[in-house]
């Protein structure tokens, strides 16, 4: 077994490239939830909570590795849960109903958190302290690279040859993902010897419980917005076509740029004041999504992506950071919060919509972010791990 200290670190780059093939299937296909709609003759809520059922699958399968996880070679686990990705990957451009797409969206979320859990906490145990919160946000850039390639891949490709083909090119790229972990990651198991393992019950605390109810709130506003803004997009006044909708999406490419600053606010201005900012911007993003202008709506995408991703970013680093020696069960649990958190987004959020309209949405959303900003009290303000 490799020794901490001598295995290699991951660059930044090889971090975000892996965190795209791994969760480039997640959101991808929101962009196209009109499309799907139309075809499975589902309402918007219905479609909105079968295309997010993969966060279900996120949410067990992060829980599953938060417990049982600490024994599983990195390389190893990461390598098969993304091969193994392909297969429901594949199947979902032959999905014959809504039930069937729905259970093939869980399946594949089983398979990126497995694969996305294993690799955080694989950076938690090789990047050394001074680079944890850097390697981090280099993680969520990656995520954030994987919604706007992803819904552009999605949108164009389901624009001129169907939404079947869109489904077998990320088949292609979760093969990708396989290839560039198995050529990067080094064999490593994570603690050793079972008497080495924490307990649970050290990710289990306050400030952890803190942080896990942030994750929750994060991706219930994300995909809260961004599922069914889509519907907001193509009906009058805006009245979108399928490609436009698509080129919208390059609302998130700001947030590549931003995300990766995560990690040094954090370490410089503390991690409340980082995720405060965060969550102050997707708020005021929030107002213009309330907006009949297609400048002002788009400016409030940009805004609430942005403001989103950083604060998620601030919140992994800092779960990780406080958990310590038990950040591998931590990192597991965040994981599952914050994926439950994006499936209740798509029900709750999609039921609004349906029945009150888009300025609910948008209220019961501010709700959220100002709930996790009162969860962040409790983060610490100089950006160190709290004692």
């Amino acid at each position: 077994m490799n020794d901490v200290k001598t295995t290699p670190r991951l660059t930044s780059t090889v971090i975000a490239l892996i965190a795209f093939f791994t969760l480039v299937d997640l959101f991808a296909a929101q962009a196209i939830l009109p499309f799907l709609a139309v075809k499975y003759s589902a309402s918007p809520s219905q479609i909105g909570v079968a295309v997010n059922s993969s966060t279900a699958g996120m949410a067990i399968g992060a829980l599953l590795t938060a417990l049982f996880g600490a024994r599983i070679d990195r390389q190893i686990g990461i390598v098969a849960s993304l091969l193994l990705l392909t297969i429901p990957s594949a199947l979902l451009a032959i999905a014959p109903d809504l039930s069937t797409f729905a259970a093939l969206r869980v399946a594949q979320g089983l398979c990126m958190s497995c694969a996305f859990t294993l690799t955080l906490a694989h950076l938690g145990e090789t990047a050394p302290p001074e680079h944890q919160a850097s390697a981090f946000a280099a993680y969520i850039t990656g995520n954030v690279a994987s919604n706007l390639v992803g819904r552009l891949i999605s949108a164009l490709t389901a624009g001129l040859y169907g939404t079947s083909v869109a489904f077998i090119v990320f088949a292609v790229l979760n093969l990708a993902g396989a290839a560039l972990a198995m050529a990067t990651i080094q064999p490593r198991m994570s603690m050793g010897p079972m008497l080495a393992r924490p307990s649970i019950r050290a990710a289990l605390t306050a400030p952890l419980f803190a942080g896990y109810g942030i994750g929750f709130l994060i991706l219930f506003s994300f995909i809260g917005v961004f599922s069914y803004v889509n519907f907001v997009l193509m009906r009058p006044p805006l009245g979108l076509g399928m490609m436009s909708l698509g080129a919208v999406y390059f609302v998130f490419a700001p947030s590549i740029i931003a995300t990766p600053w995560a990690g040094a606010a954090a370490r410089r201005f503390g991690a409340r004041q980082a995720l405060f900012a965060g969550l102050l911007v997707a708020l005021v993003g929030l107002a213009l999504l309330a907006s009949d202008e297609l400048a002002l709506v788009i400016t409030g995408m940009v805004l609430v992506a942005l403001g989103t991703f950083f604060a998620q970013a601030t919140a992994t680093g800092q779960v990780s950071r406080t958990a310590g020696a038990a950040r591998s069960t931590a990192s597991g649990l965040y994981l599952a919060a914050y994926f439950a958190g994006g499936l209740a987004g798509a029900a709750t959020i999609g039921m609004a919509f349906d029945s009150f309209g888009w300025h609910t949405c948008l209220m019961l959303v501010g709700a959220a972010l100002a709930g996790a900003g009162l969860l962040g009290l409790s983060f610490s303000t100089t950006g160190g791990r709290r004692t």
